[in-house]
């Protein structure tokens, strides 16, 4: 899989002069102005979700400009949040496999597996870490504090209590840069916040006890082993809310989406209640 994924990436470099000739260029400047123009300024929490390679060929500045520029753009009076997510070790397995084997999470040092963009802004200094040791959140502003606080301890990682909750519970916009929607987290925050009502049968498996490193502070972390029995299916989201509420576009050939962490809480939460749901029975 990675000599096909390297491979890809080779034969696309190659053709980078004639794919910028056909979509054009732009940098982190044209990016703010363009995201500016189309999200406004009606907004408290910024969650991005981004790929670089994704925005690969056109766009000519660097992560670390791109993240300059979001931080930027959400100035002093907003903050900005994004996934630092971990999902193992892949010469282990998953994240069971690898904290059954290795049961300590060092926040500072293990990276995020969201993209570079994401792990520069993980280290930029201020910002904040929630202490999940899977669905991490880093965020920088008045806010993050409140936002990554207790996140070890709630049942459900996007569930009540957890950064999912606090960004539904305030204006929050959701942005993907070089994603779709389907890497929208805030869609899971329905089970958590519905727990035993939400119309999903549920596996349940045995925790495993971890222990998170937050420099010289240890914090034990049990992790459930619950999870869901019928297939998820983030396609669905299109069918559930309408193009006002999920937007979708293209900037350069870029893929880009915009939503609120509200909207697609309160979607789905209408829509389980009815007996449908992002999961497809088997």
């Amino acid at each position: 899989m990675l000599a096909l994924r390297s491979a890809y990436f080779t034969a696309r470099t190659r053709l980078h002069p004639l794919i910028r000739v056909l979509h054009g260029t732009f940098d982190a400047a044209d990016l703010r102005t363009h995201l500016e123009q189309r999200l406004g300024c009606d907004f408290d929490i910024l969650m991005v979700h981004s790929s670089f390679n994704h925005m690969q060929p056109m766009f000519t500045d660097s992560p670390l400009a791109l993240v300059k520029m979001l931080m930027s753009l959400c100035g002093p009076d907003r903050t900005l949040v994004m996934p630092a997510f971990y999902f193992g070790d892949p010469e282990i397995g998953g994240a069971t496999a690898t904290f059954t084997q290795r049961p300590r999470f060092d926040l500072k040092r293990v990276p995020s597996q969201m993209g570079l963009a994401t792990e520069l802004f993980r280290r930029t200094p201020g910002v904040v870490q929630s202490r999940h040791p899977i669905y991490r959140m880093a965020a920088f502003g008045p806010l993050a504090k409140d936002l990554t606080r207790g996140h070890e301890f709630c049942e459900y990682p996007n569930g009540i209590g957890s950064p999912f909750d606090f960004m539904a519970r305030h204006n929050t916009r959701i942005i993907g840069i070089g994603k779709t929607f389907q890497v929208l987290t805030q869609a899971h925050h329905v089970e958590g916040v519905l727990g035993d009502e939400f119309p999903v049968p549920r596996s349940q498996g045995s925790g495993i006890q971890i222990t998170v490193v937050d420099g010289k502070e240890e914090i034990p972390v049990t992790l459930t082993g619950n999870g869901f029995l019928w297939r998820f299916n983030i396609w669905k989201l299109g069918s559930i809310m309408d193009r006002e509420q999920l937007q979708e576009w293209t900037f350069h050939h870029v893929p880009l989406f915009a939503t609120r962490a509200a909207d697609v809480t309160a979607a789905l939460i209408n829509a389980a209640r009815r007996g449908i749901t992002l999961y497809e029975k088997p």
